[in-house]
């Protein structure tokens, strides 16, 4: 089972609790859930003005071995007008490369953050990889 919480801060939230959208799915091969603006396809939306994310930002996939990884997919710009980190359990945070996958520990939790390189907003991802 992989289970997701996901909330939107901007300057204007500072010090208040953003609200929290959640989303969870079995750990079966083929399972994905997605992070981005477009409602249609990602589980976990974000606000439509919001361009630093794309259409569909980040991707989790579970594979043939039940473990699940994160892309930061590609967008059609060269390059991002956002930044992800990417934090596993106590680790230090460590910055996930555009189009880049990494694997998500099993037992793990964490936190990606999509962070706006023009203004004080991010998306803040929380994940915990049940086995």
């Amino acid at each position: 089972m992989l289970e997701l919480t996901m909330a939107t801060l901007s300057e204007a939230d500072t010090g208040a609790t953003a609200g929290m959208l959640m989303a969870e799915t079995a750990s079966t091969a083929g399972a994905v859930l997605r992070v981005g603006r477009d409602r249609s396809v990602c589980r976990l939306a974000t606000p439509d003005d919001w361009l630093f994310v794309s259409r569909t930002h980040l991707e989790f996939r579970c594979g043939a071995d039940a473990g699940w990884t994160v892309t930061w997919l590609r967008g059609s710009q060269v390059d991002p007008s956002s930044e992800v980190r990417l934090t596993v359990g106590r680790g230090p945070s460590q910055p996930l490369a555009y189009g880049g996958t990494v694997p998500l520990p099993p037992g793990s939790s964490g936190e990606i953050v999509v962070l706006d390189r023009t203004g004080p907003r991010s998306v803040n991802v929380g994940f915990y990889h049940e086995t």
